[in-house]
């Protein structure tokens, strides 16, 4: 299973070169990929064809990366999440990434905003 990029920590792949290595390296023929992040309680899951499915509580929705109120479809935009999963609250998180969602509502990750933050749980290992 894996969970996204080096977080700067080593030098960034993109996914299909990622794949490729583990794939060679365990002797599988898929990599499965989960997208979430700490403020969801809610996470995504690819089955190797790198297409996320989210549960019927989650909704991923991109937005034009020049204009953050403007909604798009079926092109490359910045990626927003709705989790309705926490109890009391609705999250909605406008991310950095950038991403393509499908007239199902499944989405593919494809990179991130130049100069965008680091993020990830593993930033925080000391």
């Amino acid at each position: 299973m894996e969970t996204g990029g080096m977080k700067g920590k080593r030098k960034e792949l993109i996914k299909e070169a990622l794949h490729m290595r583990l794939q060679q390296g365990f002797g599988t023929t898929q990599v499965h990929s989960e997208y979430g992040m700490t403020e969801l309680l809610s996470q995504a899951y690819s089955k190797g064809d790198g297409v996320f499915h989210c549960p019927p509580w989650m909704r991923v929705s991109t937005r034009d990366p020049e204009d953050p109120f403007t909604r798009v479809m079926n092109k490359t935009g910045g990626i927003n999440v709705i989790d309705l999963a926490n109890l009391y609250s609705c999250s909605f998180i406008a991310t950095q990434d950038l991403g393509r969602v499908d007239a199902d509502g499944n989405f593919q990750i494809l990179g991130r905003f130049d100069h965008s933050d680091l993020r990830g749980c593993n930033l925080m290992v000391l």
